[in-house]
């Protein structure tokens, strides 16, 4: 019943992507993965959340988070982290976690989390979520890599992705880890997710199991970001606005290192750098953001860019040949009164 009224706050919240071709994508590699007969019951529910995570709870609600989509860069990995939470809904995990857990406290913590959906921080609604029902010991998740890993061997997909997905989310905050130097954590553990097995332990089996498959299953890049297209712009500038300047270089390499430097993903590294914004900052965002246009990436966003780089490098006259072309393009911008603060002569010929 819990459940029930979860999902129905999550049909409603505000940080639901109601886009039927991206629901669709998603359905399609969970389905490929598990099999149809298994996945035929199961809603997912696309939350727009900058971070990797995907959930399922008891009834059939799965969630799949816009950073997990943002950081996998094939259909295999999507797969094998779907597959994942699809065997711990088969293997009934959150339902015995959630028995073995039925105090009060915990009582409180899951109406806190009925009544905070949509209008938490998304750090809240994370720790909330994935701290109070789905919680899973150490042997239940082992099980479910296992077991996920199972289905990814028996699709059409490649089971050495799950190991991948692994590699990768270390990397990345190793990445993290350099940039805000901070020591490296050796275990690679998220500190929040105590229970779990470590990255690099969960990389290790599941490399040892996958290679025991001897499967040669089909990664399928090109398809995913395909479906993701349409959203890869918001997505990206979502991840921006983390903050995280080495973690978000390490993601966008990564995509650029599948698909090339597309024009979005230019437009993202130069908003990356003018963001941080140093001197030489600026000259690397400005030169992005022209390479941005010459891919054919001219966005009212890239121009605004451009124009803002170019002008904090002591470029005036150039950059407001650009902020004027952004208001033109959008006459009511939000950002207008500041645009005229960088370029007093914008409303001029």
């Amino acid at each position: 019943m819990m459940a029930d009224e979860y999902e129905q706050l999550l049909a409603a919240s505000e940080l639901r992507i109601e886009d039927e071709a991206l629901n669709s994508y998603v359905e399609r590699v969970l389905c490929e993965t598990v099999g149809d007969d298994r996945c035929s019951g199961v809603r997912v529910y696309i939350l727009n959340v900058p971070a990797f995570n995907a959930t399922m709870s008891p009834n059939g609600a799965m969630t799949v988070w816009s950073g997990l989509l943002l950081r996998v860069r094939n259909e295999a990995q999507l797969g094998a982290v779907l597959g994942h939470e699809f065997a711990h809904f088969e293997q009934r995990h959150s339902l015995k976690g959630f028995e073995q857990r039925r105090g009060a406290s915990d009582v409180m913590a899951w109406a806190a989390v009925l009544g905070g959906i949509g209008q938490t921080s998304t750090r809240d609604l994370q720790v909330s979520l994935v701290g109070s029902i789905f919680q899973f010991n150490r042997s239940q998740e082992t099980e479910a890599d296992l077991l996920g890993l199972q289905y990814l061997a028996q699709s059409r997909y490649s089971s050495r992705a799950a190991s991948e997905v692994w590699q990768q989310l270390m990397e990345e905050a190793d990445a993290t880890a350099f940039g805000r130097k901070i020591k490296k954590r050796n275990r690679y553990r998220a500190g929040f997710f105590d229970t779990h097995p470590t990255s690099l332990n969960r990389a290790q089996y599941l490399l040892d199991q996958a290679l025991e498959y001897e499967d040669s299953g089909d990664l399928r890049s090109d398809e995913h970001y395909e479906a993701i297209k349409p959203h890869l712009p918001k997505f990206l500038a979502d991840q921006v606005r983390l903050n995280d300047f080495n973690g978000t270089e390490y993601i966008l390499n990564g995509i650029a290192g599948t698909i090339g430097w597309t024009g979005e993903l230019l437009h993202a590294r130069a908003e990356l750098f003018a963001t941080r914004g140093n001197p030489r900052d600026l000259i690397t965002s400005t030169t992005l953001y022209l390479r941005a246009i010459e891919a054919g990436y001219r966005t009212p966003e890239t121009v605004r860019g451009l124009g803002l780089s170019l002008v904090k490098s002591g470029k005036q006259t150039e950059g407001a040949k650009y902020l004027r072309e952004y208001i033109a393009e959008v006459p009511d911008a939000p950002d207008a009164s500041i645009i005229r603060m960088y370029a007093p002569d914008i409303g001029k010929n």
